[in-house]
């Protein structure tokens, strides 16, 4: 088959649901939120714009499930059902035409700027490392309760999901947040039931897991995003991520998105840091994680996508036909060209390739954070109603964001978490 036939192929999930393609959109944080954190109409705007442009599976930015735990300003959050009518409108733009898209929730423990929220939480205190301090403070170490509490949180917000309309759910066990941070040995230092042990550090994925399932019923759709290692030294590693996926995979699990890194080593985005540099061979191969990929497709059959490095048809045609996974996921280059799956799946290349994005300050260009606020800016464009700007300077777009920062930190009152 031609790489446009491969990508065209629907795609069955174990629990019955099709997926019409094998483009897969991952989760971008889209900071198009209200002030009170309910989604808007460029929020629809937005996700009506990739449906429109076929991608397969859809998947929003990280939806917190804490107002009080914000990753970054703009954030949607889901607590209870206030904010439900809004929720819905979403919902159906992002379904058009019967795309499945499903919302994913988050919570960003440590990984939040300064100034956004009156205290960042984490399993346990420990701070970033030097360079990064002046952006991200040293969090507090969470009680078993309120560890109990968040659990439940992540189950309450997939129900209201599954009410709301939405076509599944996606926990972001990756990159460096809340759930990373329980999974990695550099950040959980615990001693108590949820940690010191890999099998303790599983334990709050899993109990996400649990809690979300029960609260949805047996056919709804969940999966996880899930880091193939941190990249950092005394991190999660590829030996640990393995067999959180088999216990993912036999705890039932419906979708492994299999990614990398986080903001202090950003592997997600090809960024060069200490330890995290990229083969020849695996750009070549152009995916960053496939090798890890095959290795989990012999311990699971559970379907699999791989995000991070894609250029070309010819790249995502052969990572699905070496079974390695069944659907290629898609970010920064569906900020820059949101009907790229129409282009590909009719035989055309790309208009942008995507490159690393820098302001020339080093310890800004080395942060997950830099790529992630630039590509924002992008969808908050298409939000509008706008034509995108590949071109737009990455220094302006930091500065922006670090203003946006401290407004939104002069707005918060302090608050101490609750455990429910």
């Amino acid at each position: 088959m031609t790489p446009e036939q491969v990508l065209s192929q629907s795609f069955t999930l174990p629990n019955g649901s099709v997926i019409r393609n094998r483009l897969f959109k991952s989760a971008m944080s889209e900071a198009l939120g209200s002030r009170d954190g309910h989604a808007t109409p460029e929020l629809a705007r937005l996700y009506r714009t990739w449906a429109d442009g076929r991608i397969g599976l859809c998947v929003t930015g990280n939806v917190m499930i804490d107002r009080r735990a914000l990753g970054e300003p703009g954030n949607v959050v889901i607590e209870d059902d206030s904010g439900l009518a809004a929720l819905q409108t979403w919902a159906s733009e992002a379904t058009h035409g019967g795309t499945p898209c499903w919302v994913q929730l988050n919570h960003p423990g440590k990984q939040a700027p300064k100034g956004l929220n009156r205290e960042n939480v984490a399993p346990s205190a420990v701070p970033f490392r030097p360079d990064m301090q002046a952006f991200f403070p040293t969090p507090r170490a969470l009680t078993a309760a309120e560890i109990e509490g968040l659990v439940q949180r992540f189950a309450k917000a997939a129900a209201i999901v599954k009410q709301a309309g939405f076509s599944g759910v996606q926990i972001h066990g990756a990159h460096g947040y809340l759930v990373s941070q329980f999974l990695s040995p550099h950040h959980n230092q615990r001693d108590d039931e949820w940690g010191g042990s890999a099998e303790k550090r599983r334990r709050f994925v899993l109990a996400v897991y649990q809690a979300m399932r029960d609260a949805v019923g047996p056919d709804f759709p969940i999966g996880i995003k899930l880091n193939s290692a941190d990249f950092q030294r005394g991190g999660f590693t590829e030996e640990e991520s393995m067999d959180t996926i088999k216990a993912l995979a036999e705890a039932g699990i419906d979708l492994i998105e299999i990614s990398g890194g986080t903001y202090e080593a950003p592997a997600m985005t090809g960024v060069k840091t200490a330890g995290t540099s990229i083969k020849d061979s695996t750009r070549q191969r152009e995916a960053y994680f496939l090798d890890f990929a095959a290795k989990a497709r012999q311990a699971v059959r559970t379907p699999l996508v791989v995000t991070g490095g894609f250029r070309s048809a010819e790249g995502m045609a052969q990572a699905i036909e070496s079974g390695a996974v069944d659907l290629v996921g898609l970010a920064r280059a569906l900020a820059l060209e949101p009907d790229l799956p129409k282009r590909l799946m009719a035989g055309q290349a790309p208009r942008y390739q995507v490159r690393p994005i820098r302001t020339g300050i080093g310890p800004v260009d080395r942060m997950g954070l830099l790529e992630v606020t630039w590509y924002t800016k992008q969808l908050k464009r298409i939000g509008g109603g706008l034509p995108t700007r590949p071109k737009t300077p990455a220094l302006w777009v930091f500065c922006q964001f670090l203003w946006a920062q401290m407004r939104a930190g002069k707005r918060r009152k302090p608050t101490r978490l609750r455990a429910s």
